[in-house]
């Protein structure tokens, strides 16, 4: 499942832990990763804004070294978990050959902090964030007099971002799936199981005795938000998060330190993340691409060989049966679901490689 999932069991503990006020701990920090991300190219193009979409502020920075360069359009993962706080840790490479747009969506991150909340709860409908991804892509067409933008989701953004793809073929030249949800039921039954068999395995009594509460899982009982996390305690725990980690500190620490966030702004992640976890549950649950047999344009599925968050073996066999224009899969065989930060220099590479050539024609 998406990320913030995660960082809400994890999030509370790695602040109660800290003794001085974040300001002030990355105070220094913060400078140093300001200077070095700043981007002086005469071509090139550094903003953050906040754009009218879908009735909303929604946050937006946008980055790249030379204008020219095609734009790739990502959609985080969570729900509510913003990539642009801890997309200093890979990016910067990346904006070389793109122009990189990072968005938090509707009750994220900063967009959570700068709207009303009146209201918004029933606005937190998948529906609803597909159309915003199409519409921020139409805006950013018109912005930065692009014929297409390349379209790139995460996690539960793969699930906005096909969809997405799906609605509007004619804005996308390639979709790009990070750690990509096909059948979500499916995924929580293999990151189940791989919880079990590495808990006997390393005869870990205690994880079995836990796991056992909720087992069979999902079975026939509801998914509830108390079953996942024990649900994905375990199989997180032996790497399938961050491929060799129990725990990726770095990951939740990471946007204190982040140019584009404010210590005052990180809070908010968590507050964004409470708030839409439950509302887009069902939604989220009920997801199943395995009903589309063709898709209009090139399509990557990037898989994670240690992912049992969002487990791969899924959009492998979809990514071989499914009819596009192109299609490839590549496997990121020392990641887990935090590929752009497991792997930073092949994620590069491929998107180089592979997938901005259709942008450039």
């Amino acid at each position: 499942m998406a990320l913030l999932l995660f960082m809400s069991i994890f999030f509370h503990h790695t602040l109660d832990a800290q003794q001085l006020p974040a300001s002030v701990r990355y105070a220094s920090g913060r400078k140093v990763m300001k200077d070095l991300s700043t981007i002086l190219s005469p071509e090139g193009i550094q903003e953050s804004f906040e754009a009218p979409i879908g009735g909303l502020k929604q946050w937006v920075s946008v980055r790249g070294q030379d204008s020219s360069n095609p734009v790739i359009l990502f959609v985080h993962g969570g729900p509510a978990s913003p990539l642009a706080p801890v997309s200093w840790i890979f990016q910067r490479p990346l904006e070389e050959y793109f122009t990189v747009v990072q968005y938090d969506q509707r009750a994220s991150g900063k967009t959570y902090r700068i709207n009303d909340t009146t209201g918004l709860g029933a606005t937190i409908r998948v529906q609803n964030y597909v159309n915003d991804a199409v519409e921020l892509a139409t805006y950013l067409c018109k912005k930065y007099h692009k014929k297409k933008v390349i379209l790139a989701g995460h996690s539960w953004g793969t699930i906005v971002a096909m969809n997405a793809a799906l609605q509007r073929p004619d804005l996308f030249y390639a979709y790009v799936g990070i750690g990509q949800a096909i059948n979500v039921m499916e995924n929580e039954k293999l990151s189940f199981e791989f919880g079990v068999k590495e808990a006997t395995r390393l005869k870990n009594d205690t994880a079995l005795k836990e796991m056992a509460t909720i087992a069979p899982y999902p079975g026939n009982q509801p998914v509830t938000r108390e079953r996942i996390i024990i649900a994905r305690k375990w199989p997180q725990y032996y790497g399938g998060l961050a491929a060799y980690r129990t725990e990726p500190n770095y990951f939740y620490s990471a946007p204190y330190l982040s140019p584009e966030y404010s210590p005052e702004d990180v809070p908010a992640i968590d507050s964004g993340s409470l708030f839409t976890l439950d509302r887009v549950m069902a939604e989220f649950l009920a997801t199943d691409f395995n009903h589309v047999k063709s898709f209009p344009i090139p399509v990557f599925m990037f898989m994670g060989r240690h992912d049992y968050t969002t487990p791969s073996e899924p959009a492998n066999r979809w990514i071989n049966t499914v009819k596009a224009p192109y299609k490839k899969g590549i496997w990121f065989e020392h990641a887990s679901h935090l590929i752009p930060l497991e792997e930073p220099g092949k994620f590069l590479v491929s998107l180089v490689e592979y997938v901005r050539p259709l942008a450039i024609k």
